[in-house]
């Protein structure tokens, strides 16, 4: 998606009419949503000085010019686009624009700067490290980029920053590789940016290329568990970007301390659905194997265990394996510092006890804290879904300080999943009342969200989406009991919605990598085989214990299946403190439906047994500002 997008003389002509940002503005408020004034504010700064580079004779006027390209199944824009020709081929030159006056090196972190954002001093990326990232992104999703043999040329334009000489930390020697790859500019650099720009641009395509980006269609993401053999190969699947480049350097660091000081480390890690959680946790891996420190992945839901570990068995060791990635159960007895790290995916759902009658240890998160010389806590408290689910960042500060550990913090805003759309989980939080959120009638419109009257159909929609690469999934909500002597067994249908005619399983429990089965799609998965997975669309089923009346979303418990062990002791609260007992199951209750709906990357479908509720989502539908992808109707097409 591309903000604005005119030819050279167009742009130039719109800075000089004093209409560009205001044209910047409409186009962004109708297919973005809300707009913070800041960037109105950076658009009047920065396309002044960029229109001040382009007034060239020998930039062609036809050449086009984008601002504000969404990068695809992130949330993250590029902030302008030079399309043309140079001579051999079709180019794109690639600008990241910075407001910076000054920055900080980071020495021990690769790329990694400080600098004045948001009011105050922060860590981020270098702006070359970023430019580069931007476009190798783009080359790796876009199918038209690479078919069409488009050559990016990344660089960054930093106009207000004076340069402090050839001691300027900028372009210190530890920024090398990305400075070579991607050069940065600054104040006084204008012929230099301008010579780089017609290095690459000699000839016009009347946006022809922009074209070919935005309409190409996009290639299918790399999914964590069909990347993660060749992750741990040592070859590079994900290229980080922004905050998650931060983090993993952060973490390196961390590590190194560690080692070196003999002061133990806590790094705790926010960040909502899609915020790459997983990619880094693996990445982080893998990294820090390499690197000869004693690593473990750690995990309280084994789904992702199962499938990792289904994924890596052909060219790994089963005791290999296992000892990469281990249960959070695991350290109940492990010596103090006995780890270097340990690197604790989904945290929010650890638990106090440990064992399958939970009387082993204290608290898990203590004693991840006392095996390891780093813990590394990747959480997000908005998908705690059962009542044993301890994992909250205030608990594990506590342990940290009673171990006199040094404590860091970190939040995770780059989105990846549902293709980038903050708006659809803005919505999905503010539909499930949650909370409240801004702008929560706009989703980026290459994101699919339906709602379904029929479960059949719902089934069928997903169904064909699947056969191409085995990548959707049927799930729901965990109101249907699972029937003991068929739980093996695809045709003994534990969910019946009887006036629909719909019947199916549960996911059997002789498999433990129901994500990936290549049959599993006649079966519906629940949130213990689902949740830290992720599926091109995901179905979602949404069952009696959350309904709409009075014109307010509804929870109810005593609707949930007597085999959930979610709630397994929510009853004997009711007793005790009814109104605790009412807080906590709706507060996981509504959790659980937020986590099923994101795990869709392209799309999320939706059938409610509740009338009530689907009118009001059918409403809520109906109020966004997107319509029916007619990418989605290609791809069903393309498979039937």
């Amino acid at each position: 998606m591309i903000v604005y997008e005119a030819t050279k003389k167009d742009f130039c002509n719109d800075v000089f009419q004093d209409t560009l940002v205001s044209n910047i503005v409409t186009n962004y408020t109708n297919r973005i949503g809300h707009i913070n004034q800041s960037e109105v504010r950076s658009w009047n700064n920065s396309m002044q000085y960029m229109y001040r580079v382009l007034m060239d004779n020998e930039i062609p006027d036809d050449a086009g010019i984008a601002i504000e390209f969404q990068i695809p199944h992130t949330s993250k824009r590029v902030d302008l686009l030079i399309s043309g020709k140079d001579g051999e081929g079709d180019s794109v030159v690639v600008v990241e624009l910075k407001q910076w006056e000054k920055i900080e090196k980071i020495i021990g972190k690769e790329a990694i700067v400080k600098t004045f954002i948001n009011r105050g001093l922060r860590e981020t990326t270098h702006p070359s490290y970023q430019a580069w990232s931007y476009a190798a992104l783009i080359k790796d999703y876009n199918e038209n980029a690479q078919k069409e043999n488009i050559n990016l040329y990344p660089c960054a334009y930093l106009h207000n920053y004076n340069k402090l000489g050839t001691e300027d930390p900028l372009t210190d020697k530890i920024y090398d590789y990305y400075v070579e790859r991607s050069p940065v500019f600054v104040k006084g650099g204008a012929a230099d940016l301008r010579s780089f720009i017609k290095r690459h641009i000699k000839f016009g395509d009347n946006k022809e290329n922009l074209y070919k980006i935005e309409s190409g269609r996009i290639r299918p993401s790399k999914s964590l568990q069909d990347s993660l053999n060749s992750m741990l190969k040592g070859n590079e699947e994900f290229i980080m970007i922004d905050d998650q480049k931060v983090i993993f350097e952060t973490a390196l660091q961390l590590a190194e301390k560690a080692t070196r000081t003999g002061t133990k480390q806590v790094l705790i890690v926010r960040g909502g659905p899609g915020t790459g959680k997983s990619v880094l946790a693996v990445n982080l891996l893998v990294e820090l194997t390499n690197r000869s420190l004693v690593t473990q992945y750690v995990t309280k839901n084994a789904a992702p265990r199962k499938v990792y570990a289904n994924k890596l068995k052909k060219d790994f060791r089963k005791g290999h394996i296992d000892n990469l990635f281990k249960g959070s159960g695991s350290y109940v007895d492990a010596p103090d510092n006995e780890f270097d790290v340990l690197i604790v995916d989904e945290a929010h759902r650890l638990n106090e006890k440990s064992g399958m009658f939970q009387h082993l240890g204290e608290n898990q998160m203590k004693e991840i804290i006392n095996a390891s010389k780093l813990s590394i806590f990747f959480i997000d408290e908005r998908q705690r879904v059962t009542l044993k689910d301890k994992g909250n960042v205030k608990t594990i500060e506590e342990f940290a300080q009673a171990e006199k550990s040094e404590i860091t913090l970190g939040y995770l805003e780059s989105q990846f999943r549902c293709n980038g759309s903050d708006g659809f989980l803005a919505w999905v939080d503010d539909v499930l009342e949650i909370r409240q959120t801004a702008n929560a009638d706009f989703i980026d419109n290459s994101y699919d969200v339906q709602i379904f009257s029929d479960p059949n159909e719902l089934f069928n929609t997903i169904n064909d989406l699947n056969k191409g690469n085995n990548k959707s999934r049927l799930v729901a909500g965990y109101c249907w009991d699972w029937i003991k002597e068929g739980k093996n067994q695809s045709e003994v249908h534990d969910i019946q919605i009887k006036e629909k005619n719909f019947a199916k399983s549960w996911n059997l429990g002789n498999s433990e990598t129901w994500a990936i089965d290549e049959e599993s799609i006649h079966e519906v998965g629940c949130i213990h085989t689902c949740q830290g997975l992720e599926f091109d669309y995901v179905g979602v089923i949404i069952g009696d214990d959350l309904t709409f009346e009075n014109g307010k979303i509804k929870t109810d418990y005593t609707q949930r299946a007597s085999t959930d062990s979610s709630l397994r002791g929510i009853k004997k609260m009711a007793k005790s403190n009814p109104q605790k007992a009412e807080r906590v199951a709706d507060e996981i209750i509504r959790n659980t439906y937020r986590t099923l709906m994101t795990r869709g990357q392209k799309g999320c479908y939706i059938y409610c047994t509740n009338k009530d509720l689907e009118e009001y989502l059918k409403d809520r539908v109906n109020n966004l500002s997107i319509t029916y992808s007619d990418k989605v109707a290609e791809e069903i097409e393309k498979y039937k």
